[in-house]
C-alpha cells in the first residue's frame, strides 16, 4: 500500500459513517443506479490516494451534498407534498408581463414561441449548458488559486441557495410554461420532462444533448423559483470577491443574463420564476454573509474548515 495516505481517525469516523448513509439511503429509497457506483469508488480512491486528494474531495462537499440533495427529492415528489400550481402562475404571468396581439394577451414565453430566430435558438442552446459546469468550474478554479476562503464561501452559499429553492419546489410546486403549452391547466401525474425551446439546438446541431437531460427530468413541477437563474449570478457575485480579471467578470455577467433571457425564451420558466431565483439567490447570499457567519461558532466552524483545505490536520488524531 505504499504511496497511499490513509485517513486519520478522526476523518474515518467522519468519513466513513457518512459514505455508508449516502449509500443507504440511496440504495433503499431511490435505487442504486452505475454512475452511483462510479462515484462511490472515485470517492474512495481520492480520500485514500493522499491526503492532498483528501482535502479536495472535502473541500468539494458542498457540491457533493447539492447533487445528493437533488437526487433524493425523487424520494417523494414535490407534488405529493402540496399542490401543484399550474393556472394561478401562468395568469399572474400574463397579467404582470402580458404582450399584446392580435390573438390576445400572450405570455412572454408564447411570444418567443412565435417569435424565434436561429441565432437565439444556438445562443440559447450555449447559454444552458453553462449554467451548472461553469460555476462548478469556477469553484475548482478558485481551489487551485489557493483562494481557499473565497472558495468555501462560493460553494456553501451555492448549497445553502440550492436547499432553500428545493424547500420552495415542496412548499410551492409550480409547472413550467411548456406544461401549459402542452398539457393546458390539468394536472396529470407522471408527466415526463421535455425538452420545449431546447430541442432546437439539438436539431441544430445534431447532438440530443437536452434530449437526454429532460428526458430523465424528475422535477418536472419544480419550476419555481428558477435555479437555471440562480447559479451563475452566485458565480458572478464572487467573481467580485475572488482575484480575477474583470474580463472573467464581465463573461460571468454576460453568461447570466443569457441564462435569464434563455429560461423565458424556450419555456422553461417564467418571468416570476427567474425573479424568484434571483431573490433566493440574493437571500441566501445575505443570510450566510450577513447572519451566519455572525455567529461565533460558524465563524470558528468556517475558519477551522478553511485551514483544513488550506493545509489539513498537522497531526494524526
Amino acid at each position: 500500500m505504499t504511496g497511499f495516505s490513509f485517513p486519520t481517525r478522526r476523518e474515518t469516523a467522519i468519513i466513513i459513517p457518512v459514505v455508508l448513509l449516502w449509500i443507504a439511503v440511496t440504495s433503499i429509497c431511490v435505487g442504486f443506479r452505475p454512475e452511483h457506483i462510479y462515484i462511490a469508488g472515485t470517492l474512495t480512491l481520492l480520500l485514500f490516494i493522499t491526503a492532498t486528494s483528501r482535502r479536495f474531495v472535502v473541500a468539494m462537499l458542498p457540491f457533493a451534498v447539492f447533487a445528493i440533495s437533488y437526487d433524493w427529492m425523487n424520494i417523494v415528489p414535490n407534488y405529493e407534498v402540496n399542490p401543484v400550481d399550474i393556472r394561478a402562475l401562468y395568469d399572474c404571468e400574463k397579467s404582470l408581463f402580458g404582450i399584446a396581439s392580435a390573438t390576445g394577451t400572450l405570455t412572454p414565453n408564447e411570444f418567443f414561441a412565435i417569435h424565434n430566430c436561429t441565432l437565439m435558438d444556438f445562443m440559447a442552446g450555449l447559454f444552458y449548458l453553462c449554467w451548472v459546469p461553469v460555476p462548478i468550474l469556477f469553484g475548482i478554479w478558485l481551489y487551485y488559486k489557493r483562494q481557499y476562503s473565497v472558495y468555501l464561501h462560493f460553494s456553501l452559499v451555492f448549497l445553502l441557495v440550492n436547499l432553500i429553492g428545493f424547500a420552495i419546489y415542496y412548499i410551492h410546486p409550480a409547472a413550467p410554461p411548456w406544461y401549459v403549452a402542452s398539457h393546458g391547466f390539468d394536472f396529470i401525474v407522471g408527466t415526463p420532462g421535455e425538452v420545449a425551446g431546447l430541442g432546437k439546438w439539438d436539431e441544430m446541431t445534431g447532438l440530443n444533448i437536452f434530449h437526454g437531460l429532460y428526458s430523465r427530468n424528475a422535477n418536472v413541477f419544480a419550476a419555481m423559483p428558477s435555479l437555471h437563474a440562480a447559479y451563475m449570478l452566485i458565480a458572478f457575485i464572487y467573481s467580485l470577491r475572488a482575484r480575477c480579471s474583470n474580463l472573467l467578470r464581465a463573461l460571468f455577467a454576460f453568461i447570466c443574463l443569457g441564462i435569464w433571457f434563455t429560461a423565458v425564451y424556450t419555456s422553461h420558466h417564467y418571468i416570476l420564476d427567474v425573479l424568484a431565483g434571483i431573490s433566493c439567490t440574493l437571500g441566501g447570499y445575505a443570510l450566510f454573509e450577513y447572519v451566519f457567519m455572525k455567529i461565533p461558532a460558524f465563524a470558528r466552524f468556517m475558519k477551522a474548515y478553511t485551514g483544513y483545505v488550506a493545509s489539513g490536520p498537522s497531526t494524526q488524531a
